[in-house]
């Protein structure tokens, strides 16, 4: 209790010393996306001792209208000034991500960070302490409007919205771009979030920001941070950021590479270490990565949640399409990056195929829960395949009897209905309204005429 009372005085006092005027309380939908509600500074200490109701009813994924009722709970430890909304007419916005609850004070069960909670509590109780670290991969794009009839710009983006710049993988870009993403570092580092490196990526306009390797709640409430502070900052300079996983066709989409990593409970070992082995990898290691593989066709969904996605796990691309590990080989699922030698805690495996299109809390629970599985239930881990898997026929696949991902959100879906374990993980209430939502955009997609079906049929037949 001292603790947490010495942590809202120093809130308070920060909040104080930035004049700070409002707080946005903040929490995601199933869909991963933002939602806040803005209170005055002064109501703020009421919502830290008490909560605030709002109602839940409208919205996505979370109740019906006869439950509506819930309430924010405001993690104090996710405090931080708006940077883009500091010193506005001599004060200052700030935000913090809060739980929610029902009426009777339990964690509501459509709340994705309450998700990622009982999975956490899960490996704690077996003596794991899981960390991670995601790679969110973005594009810079202009952000061009379409002319009305009278000719002038009605805001809306053009169908085909172009790359911001020139530039190639680690490239040092001579325009717009290096600096804006300076300052989405500024602002994410006054927001808390260490950040470890940023550099342009593979693709024309492609971007890449990474953060401090941590504690899997820590890190997936600073990649929803990180989404809408890299929009806001690019929004300043007349840019569009977007993590749509494959926005242009032909080169290289978005990903959100994973690395992962399960330590003692007091976090001194890294239990995923072994050094005696040729990989440095632990049987708890193992067992993880033989969970995650188990389990890839049927977590998909939440890693890769939109239809988009599966345009952008394709061979060719550097995306992961086959259910494999490897080293030194990026067409496998999973990778285990170098370690430097005396450095056991830099053990980890790298996981290939989640998007930053997806809900972090969920994606992380899913993940666990799959690595979980294979530690418990002992599952042996395949042979890695250090051949490029992109350069073998399906004859040559099939004998290293390696498996693909879905192609589609629709096989993901159904392989996501038939995991009882990532089912589990999520929860009914979860899966009921992710399925319900996921299999409304499928049916949506699958009904529309594409450019592409005009341009290929319309003047041939």
């Amino acid at each position: 209790m001292a603790d947490k009372a010495k942590l809202k005085d120093d809130v308070f006092a920060a909040a104080e010393e930035a004049r700070v005027r409002f707080v946005s309380l903040q929490f995601t939908d199933i869909m991963g996306v933002v939602k806040n509600v803005h209170i005055p500074f002064h109501k703020f200490g009421d919502a830290v001792d008490h909560g605030l109701w709002f109602d839940g009813s409208s919205v996505e994924g979370f109740a019906r209208i006869h439950e509506s009722d819930m309430f924010l709970d405001p993690d104090l430890t996710t405090f931080g000034i708006i940077p883009w909304e500091r010193g506005v007419g001599d004060t200052s916005t700030a935000k913090v991500i809060c739980d929610v609850y029902t009426p009777d004070g339990e964690p509501f069960a459509g709340d994705p960070r309450a998700v990622l909670r009982k999975q956490l509590q899960k490996a704690q109780d077996l003596g794991f302490r899981y960390m991670t670290g995601p790679e969110l991969e973005f594009f810079l794009l202009r952000r061009a409007v379409a002319n009305g009839s009278n000719g002038e710009g009605n805001g809306l983006p053009v169908v085909e919205p172009l790359p911001h710049d020139q530039a190639g993988y680690f490239d040092l870009t001579t325009d717009e771009a290096s600096n804006v993403r300076k300052e989405m570092v500024e602002a994410l580092e006054e927001l808390g979030i260490v950040v470890e490196a940023s550099h342009h990526e593979v693709a024309v306009g492609q971007h890449e920001i990474d953060f401090k390797y941590d504690d899997a709640m820590r890190t997936a409430d600073n990649a929803v941070t990180f989404r809408t502070t890299l929009k806001a900052i690019a929004q300043q300079h007349g840019l569009y950021a977007t993590f749509m996983p494959k926005p242009f066709h032909g080169i290289n989409g978005s990903g959100m590479h994973t690395h992962q990593s399960l330590w003692s409970c007091d976090g001194t070992t890294n239990l995923f270490h072994d050094g005696e082995d040729e990989y440095q990898l632990s049987q708890v290691a193992r067992g993880f990565m033989a969970g995650l593989l188990s389990h890839a066709r049927g977590m998909i969904a939440i890693l890769a949640p939109l239809v988009n996605s599966y345009k952008r796990l394709v061979p060719g691309y550097e995306a992961p399409v086959y259910i494999s590990w490897a080293r030194i080989n990026r067409s496998a699922l999973i990778r285990i990056p170098q370690a430097s030698r005396g450095r056991p805690e830099a053990t980890r495996l790298e996981l290939r195929c989640p998007d930053p299109s997806c809900n972090p809390y969920l994606a992380f629970a899913a993940m666990l829960a799959a690595g979980l599985d294979g530690i418990q239930r002992k599952l042996e881990l395949s042979r890695p395949v250090e051949e490029n898997l992109y350069h073998f026929d399906d004859t040559m696949i099939r004998k290293q009897g390696v498996r693909t991902l879905p192609g589609s959100l629709e096989e993901a879906l159904e392989e996501f209905g038939n995991d009882e374990v990532i089912q589990t993980a999520l929860g009914p209430h979860v899966c009921e309204w992710f399925m319900e939502a996921k299999r409304a955009e499928w049916n949506d997609y699958r009904m529309r005429v594409t450019p592409w079906e005009l341009e290929r049929y319309l003047m041939t037949y």
